[in-house]
């Protein structure tokens, strides 16, 4: 069978986190398994098995294996994306880390900023408005030369005067999307994502930027703690989905991922996710979700989308 260029990506993009992110702890447990449970543990070995490579047994701290999540995470969606360059036309920038109000949507930010740091009393009142997101993917304004390439769209005329894509009117990139990495969950701490998805479309002052989860815990019942909400999130993304599906079908004897394919409201993903409530082994219902082809890929969803690594909210907006 002919394999893809995502197909090599996608590899590439495991071959990191298996060198740089995943390592062994005791009794052989994968970093990204919570070693009080059993099934978390069980689940976790069996990706890396599906996966394949050789992990390191050398301790790595919780916060360098989230950089290095982050980093590996940002380099195949910026390769990817490349990739499908021919459907999303424009100049994207990738990045880690950042500050929204460096974006267009967010510009006036920067002078409450300014305002609370002056008076420290008004941020009991405002809070923080400012989301420092892991990933940020943004688009370049356009030259003028650029639109008219293929025909004179923009004359000489004051048409066109407001749009932030003209750079003749803006020079501040665009926020497409906020990406966030957890490569576990482990509490409460894991919902600040929520949060910022929140304040992201609140806070806004354009177009409301994608707001995505890539995740590497391998208990499906947490990935729903995010997955399953009222729709702060766009997308929630497993880095290795079709591997944590086998290896959870397999886990105590217990189905954990349902296989069966429904009709879905929602289209942020090309592979069935599949959730179930409320225990790690499965028990209770379980909530399925199909999804269908997007006709345009989202920026920082296209490569994911395509691996196959997606865990869909059926509730969010369009």
């Amino acid at each position: 069978m002919s394999r893809g260029e995502i197909h090599r990506l996608r590899r590439a993009y495991h071959q990191r986190i298996v060198r740089d992110v995943l390592r062994l702890g005791k009794g052989g447990a994968p970093n990204n398994a919570d070693g009080s449970s059993k099934s978390s543990v069980s689940i976790s070995k069996r990706i890396v098995e599906r996966i394949g490579g050789d992990v390191e047994q050398a301790p790595l701290s919780g916060q360098t294996a989230g950089r290095q999540f982050e980093a590996a995470t940002k380099a195949f969606l910026s390769s990817a994306f490349t990739a499908l360059h021919h459907l999303r036309p424009g100049d994207w920038e990738f990045s880690l880390g950042g500050d929204i109000a460096d974006y267009q949507q967010y510009q006036y930010l920067h002078d409450i900023k300014r305002a609370i740091e002056a008076n420290p009393a008004l941020r009991v009142v405002f809070g923080d408005y400012i989301v420092k997101p892991d990933i940020v993917v943004c688009r370049r304004p356009v030259e003028d030369a650029e639109i008219n390439k293929n025909a004179r769209v923009l004359g000489d005329d004051s048409l066109a005067g407001l749009t932030p894509l003209r750079r003749a009117n803006s020079q501040v990139p665009i926020l497409h999307a906020s990406v966030s990495c957890k490569w576990t969950i482990r509490s409460d701490r894991s919902q600040n994502a929520r949060t910022e998805g929140l304040n992201l479309a609140r806070n806004r002052k354009g177009s409301t930027p994608r707001v995505v989860v890539v995740v590497g815990e391998p208990l499906p019942a947490r990935i729903a703690s995010i997955a399953l909400g009222t729709g702060d999130i766009d997308c929630v993304y497993h880095f290795a989905l079709p591997e944590l599906e086998g290896s959870a079908e397999g886990s105590k004897g217990r189905s954990l991922m349902s296989r069966r394919r429904w009709p879905s409201t929602n289209t942020c993903n090309n592979s069935r996710s599949a959730i179930w409530q409320p225990d790690e082994f499965g028990n209770g219902n379980c909530a399925v979700t199909a999804s269908t082809t997007t006709p345009a890929p989202r920026t920082a969803q296209s490569a994911a989308q395509i691996s196959g690594a997606s865990y869909s909210n059926p509730n969010k907006r369009k």
